[in-house]
């Protein structure tokens, strides 16, 4: 492919003037007179709303079949939606203009991006030049530093990236771009899970990075569903699933369907050398070199359930993705971006839980990580496989802790020209099955806060964040522990 322009100059589309042009004036004019700018229309101002169509456009119809992990109904039935801010941009350059160039150029090698996700677990693009992906184009009185992106239930987060799907027809992806007062660049995007998860997102992203800065991609993209990770003939499974998934017939029923008491969602700010203490500690007592993920899912999670007031004989599960690509036999191509994490489930009695040892369960996390190879995942798409040809769903019950972890996807390493992302933050909170995630972040590579520490976002029951939140304090940041005893 060849690389699309550099990004030094304005370019007019379609005879258009930059939308960004037009309406920037009076933002930087306004941060130059230092108005008070909450003071004024905080909510972002729609400029234009751009159909991004594929760059090269497919000119034949492509129908593409789904993974079995694509399919499953805890990854298809839902969208992802991400948050990126970006510094200021220096004037040379339009970020308006510049994101539609980079995103039509990454939908050409991408075409599957701008297509429609059916129920019948393909991707269809109808290649009649139809198929576009919309680009909002926005500006906001704000600057981008008073964004509190720690605030998690502010609704200015929620009006800078697109909202979910509501109907099938709907495009798959999604993007929103809003600039600031101050000159930073926010760009939301919403994406069917369906077709990606978050490292797949992250290579699609990078691409149109690439190729805004008028670099070639070092790796092609590969569909490949089907050939790499659909089912064996016939189906069958070695792992015992059945002991934390249950199969049913109800499409209305499953974790993301249930509604109960009001939901918190918080930021934690988490100390490196706490997390190292505690390693250390639990890995002595557990005569295992445990990981730092490890150690703090396991922290988390008997937090959660001390904080919730669990009953000790309730039995309570936690699940974490994790990624495949190199345990398969063979492995995935590195340009392989469709969902390519399994889900890992431990359960235990609460009771047991919060009265065993911390290190006993963080060396229980490590052990269900240790079952994991080749044979594991094919399982669990052959399990997934034989319960969908019975028109059953496959659920694991409501209340599951849930963990991902961000910290090395490289989300915070996209650039389109005028630097990295100073914030980036998921915004789905309906992830692996569970509606109580927990999210591993790293901070930004200008925030000096990331040579000391990282982030966690954490959602639970509402009645339970003051009593999660005592929990929490010997890992925080800023926090100077003490030594701890045995836990």
């Amino acid at each position: 492919m060849e690389p699309i322009e550099g990004v030094d100059r304005l370019i007019l589309i379609q005879g258009r003037a930059p939308a960004y042009s037009l309406a920037s004036n009076q933002l930087h004019k306004a941060a130059a007179r230092n108005i008070d700018l909450w003071s004024m229309e905080s909510e972002p101002r729609v400029v234009d709303t751009i159909q991004l169509v594929p760059v090269p456009a497919p000119v034949v119809p492509m129908s593409a079949p789904l993974s079995v992990l694509d399919s499953d109904h805890n990854v298809f039935d839902v969208d992802f939606r991400t948050l990126r801010i970006f510094p200021s941009h220096p004037p040379s350059i339009d970020p308006f203009i510049v994101l539609q160039r980079a995103f039509a150029a990454a939908l050409g090698v991408f075409p599957e991006m701008a297509g429609s996700v059916h129920d019948d677990g393909r991707v269809l693009v109808s290649g009649s030049g139809s198929d576009a992906v919309p680009l909002v184009l926005a500006v906001s009185d704000l600057r981008a530093d008073q964004v509190d992106a720690d605030r998690l239930d502010a609704a200015l987060l929620e009006l800078l990236v697109p909202s979910d799907r509501v109907a099938a027809a709907e495009p798959a992806l999604a993007l929103k771009a809003t600039v600031f007062a101050c000159g930073g660049v926010a760009l939301g995007m919403r994406c069917a899970h369906a077709l990606c998860d978050g490292a797949g997102a992250g290579k699609f992203l990078a691409a149109a990075a690439l190729l805004a800065q008028g670099q070639e991609l070092g790796v092609t993209p590969v569909w490949e569903r089907q050939e790499r990770l659909g089912s064996r003939r016939p189906p069958r499974w070695a792992v015992p699933f059945e002991r934390v998934l249950a199969p049913h017939k109800d499409k209305d029923v499953g974790p993301y369907s249930r509604h109960g008491q009001p939901v918190a969602r918080e930021c934690f700010h988490v100390s490196d050398a706490s997390v190292e203490a505690l390693r250390k500690q639990l890995s002595a007592e557990a005569g295992l070199k445990l990981t730092t993920f490890e150690v703090i899912a396991a922290f988390i999670w008997r937090a959660r359930v001390k904080a919730n007031g669990t009953g000790p004989d309730e039995v309570v599960k936690m699940v974490y993705s994790m990624n495949m690509s190199r345990i398969l036999e063979p492995a995935l191509p590195d340009g392989y971006w469709g969902n390519a994490c399994v889900p890992v489930y431990v359960a235990l009695a609460a009771g047991e839980l919060v009265g065993q040892g911390l290190a006993d369960t963080a060396a229980l996390i490590r052990r269900s990580k240790q079952a994991v190879d080749d044979e594991y995942v094919r399982s669990y798409i052959d399990f997934q496989e034989m319960h969908r040809r019975r028109g059953e769903r496959v659920t694991a019950g409501g209340g599951v802790s849930a963990f991902t972890d961000w910290r090395r996807l490289g989300h915070s390493e996209v650039d389109f020209g005028w630097g990295r992302p100073d914030v980036v933050l998921p915004l789905s909170w309906r992830i692996i099955g569970s509606t109580f995630p927990c999210f591993l972040l790293p901070y930004s590579s200008t925030d000096e806060r990331r040579r000391r520490g990282f982030k966690v976002l954490v959602a639970l029951m509402d009645h339970a964040l003051p009593c999660f939140t005592h929990e929490m304090q010997d890992i925080l940041l800023l926090h100077s522990p003490t030594p701890m005893p045995k836990l």
